[in-house]
């Protein structure tokens, strides 16, 4: 098992889109042997949209974990003095989390898990999923590439002529980058290009 013994918290924001793709990589996570806490966004854990119901959500990753939600800022604080996880994910990460997050904005139970794991000096990893990835949030992806302890799951442009702005992590890279950053390293190659899982 490649994750025995290893305790992964696992947030997902708002990018209700890709929640379909990420929970069977949380599944093979928990198949291999980790101990997984998942952590929602208040967009994720609240908001209802064509691609799902927040409950439906909610209800899988507790039948997948078979862990509680952790679903405010009060309830994400003690992953910190805790030290709860040894490796957290953030898969999806919407431009907004990321914006928030490169500028130190803590305003959500997502970002107050990440600020909480990441005073511990513990590895984050970070699957974008933003449609303005190579625009306004550009700049805050540069940031977190170049931010110890941050490592990013390999992504390309989703839809370079419909949307050229776009680019979404390859999700099915998730396990390789978190084991990647159990040791330390940034798996490579970061951009590809992308096509659908």
């Amino acid at each position: 098992m490649l994750f025995k013994g290893i305790r992964v918290g696992f947030v997902l924001t708002g990018s209700h889109c890709t929640f379909a793709k990420v929970i069977p990589e949380i599944e093979k996570i928990v198949s291999e042997g980790a101990e997984v806490q998942p952590v929602v966004s208040y967009a994720a854990g609240s908001i209802d949209t064509r691609f799902g119901k927040s409950k439906d959500l909610c209800d899988k990753l507790q039948e997948v974990t078979n862990k509680p939600i952790i679903k405010t800022i009060v309830e994400a604080e003690p992953i910190g003095p805790g030290k709860l996880f040894d490796i957290l994910v953030v898969a999806p990460c919407t431009g907004n989390t990321m914006a928030k997050l490169a500028n130190g904005i803590t305003d959500t139970p997502a970002l107050m898990a990440i600020k909480a794991h990441t005073r511990n000096q513990r590895p984050v990893v970070i699957a974008i999923a933003t449609n303005d990835g190579l625009g306004f949030n550009a700049k805050n992806i540069a940031a977190l590439l170049n931010t110890k302890g941050v490592y990013v799951v390999p992504f390309g442009q989703d839809s370079p002529l419909n949307k050229p702005n776009s680019i979404v992590a390859k999700t099915d890279k998730i396990i390789d980058t978190v084991m990647a950053a159990l040791e330390g390293k940034q798996v490579q190659p970061v951009l590809v290009e992308y096509k659908d899982n």
